[in-house]
C-alpha cells in the first residue's frame, strides 16, 4: 500500500518493508521468513527473539552499506554474522537521523505476562519519512506510553494475543492515540490467524487496512 510517497509492504508476522519512493531508500522492520529480498538501506529490529532478530533473514537483505538498528541484547546475535556498514544500539527514547528519515525508539513490553519484560528495554519504532509518521509497536501489550503517541499516520500493531495484545486490546489501544490508519500484524506465523486481523478491523474505531503478505 502507498501512503503519500511511502510504500508499506507486510512481509508476514511482524515484518515490513518500507520504501521512500522519492529517494528509493528501503527500510525493513523485523524481517522473518521473507521471500524475495530487496537490499536494505536500514534494518530495524525490535527485540532479540528469533522471529524478530533472524540472522538468516538479515543475511538476505544486508549489504556493506546497510545500517542495522537494534536493542543491546541483539548485538551479540548478529555481530560478525552479517554484512553491514554499522550497527546502532537503540533503547527507548533514542533517536537517529539518516538523511531525510528519522527513527525514534519507543517502549514495547508486556504488562500482564512475562514474555517481553519492560526491564529488557526492547522497543517499537516511530519512523518519520516524507512527512509521514509510521509507528511499529514491536511485541507489546497496550501500554500507558501509547497514549502519548501523536500525529501517527500509520500504526502497525499486533493482534494475535498470547505474547502480545489481543484484537480487542489492540482496538482499544489505537482508539487511545487515533492514528489515521491501523494495520494489524503478528499473526499467521507463530500464533494468530487472519481471523484476529478481521476481528481487530471489526472492533476498531479508527480505519483499518489488512495487508496481504508479500
Amino acid at each position: 500500500m502507498d501512503v503519500g510517497n511511502v510504500e508499506i509492504k507486510w512481509l508476514g508476522h511482524s515484518g515490513f518493508r518500507i520504501t521512500d519512493v522519492l529517494e528509493n531508500r528501503v527500510l525493513y522492520i523485523d524481517p522473518y521468513r521473507i521471500g524475495d529480498a530487496v537490499p536494505a538501506d536500514a534494518i530495524l529490529i525490535t527485540h532479540s527473539h528469533y522471529d524478530h532478530c533472524s540472522i538468516e533473514d538479515l543475511n538476505k537483505i544486508s549489504t556493506p552499506r546497510t545500517v542495522l538498528l537494534a536493542p543491546p541484547d541483539c548485538q551479540s546475535k548478529f555481530q560478525g554474522k552479517i554484512d553491514m556498514r554499522t550497527s546502532v544500539i537503540m533503547t527507548p527514547g533514542k533517536s537517529i537521523v539518516m538523511g531525510n528519515i528519522q527513527v525514534e525508539a519507543v517502549p514495547a513490553y508486556n504488562t500482564g505476562k512475562s514474555f517481553h519484560p519492560k526491564a529488557n528495554d526492547w522497543v517499537g519504532y516511530i519512523i518519520g519519512i516524507n512527512s509521514k509518521r509510521i509507528y511499529h509497536s514491536g511485541d507489546s501489550d497496550a501500554i500507558p506510553e501509547m497514549s502519548k503517541l501523536h500525529k501517527i499516520d500509520v500504526a502497525l500493531v499486533p493482534v494475535s494475543g498470547t505474547y502480545v495484545m489481543t484484537a480487542e486490546e489492540a482496538a482499544k489501544a489505537v482508539e487511545g492515540f487515533k492514528p489515521k490508519l491501523a494495520i494489524p500484524m503478528h499473526y499467521g506465523a507463530i500464533v494468530g490467524s487472519k481471523d484476529d486481523a478481521e476481528q481487530f478491523k471489526k472492533l476498531s474505531k479508527v480505519p483499518v487496512q489488512i495487508l496481504e503478505k508479500e
